[in-house]
């Protein structure tokens, strides 16, 4: 089982660890252009501290604990929180084990996250942005109740080619239709 507690300064050095040996496009696909290679504290801490682009920015960043093995397994963010929309955007999903991955832990980070925000803070949508090449993603995405709203043609110029998205979301009604089952 997956249990969210916040991302704090000690656990700097476990997510460079996990993004640093990866590519500019995975940096990319994982942060979109808010972070730098190779990702380092500093940068962990403006993230922390809620500043990105030298504005602030509502978030609540998490990492994602396995309570079986008491082994943190990922990182998931909500940001963009809107109190009076009662909106937020899920993003920086990551299962930082690679050999993790494809075992379910991301639907569990979803579904924590979805509680959380529908929950805790009273939302009322919850969307995401995927590339439209991450067929994993999206599936496990749509396991927890998302779906897919707006497809973004050629959003992101990375490394001369252009990546699409699609805008995904679920509803405070979906999902609470979804888990009375």
């Amino acid at each position: 089982m997956i249990e969210l507690l916040p991302f704090e300064r000690e656990d700097f050095a476990r997510l460079i660890e996990w993004v640093n040996p990866e590519s500019y496009e995975f940096m990319v696909q994982w942060a979109g252009f808010g972070f730098q290679l190779p990702l380092d504290d500093e940068q962990l801490e403006r993230y922390r501290q809620g500043y990105e682009y030298d504005e602030i920015v509502q978030r609540r960043i998490f990492k994602a604990v396995d309570t079986t093995t008491n082994t943190v397994v990922g990182h998931i963010e909500l940001n963009n929180i809107n109190d009076e929309r009662r909106t937020g955007t899920i993003c920086r999903v990551l299962i930082g084990d690679s050999t993790l991955r494809g075992k379910g832990y991301g639907e569990q980070m979803m579904a924590r996250m979805l509680d959380f925000g529908f929950k805790e803070l009273g939302l009322r949508r919850i969307d995401l942005y995927v590339f439209d090449f991450n067929t994993a993603a999206i599936a496990c995405y749509q396991k927890v109740g998302f779906v897919k709203v707006r497809y973004l043609r050629e959003i992101r110029l990375v490394d001369e080619a252009w990546w699409s998205a699609f805008q995904m979301s679920v509803t405070s009604r979906e999902w609470r239709l979804r888990n009375a089952e």
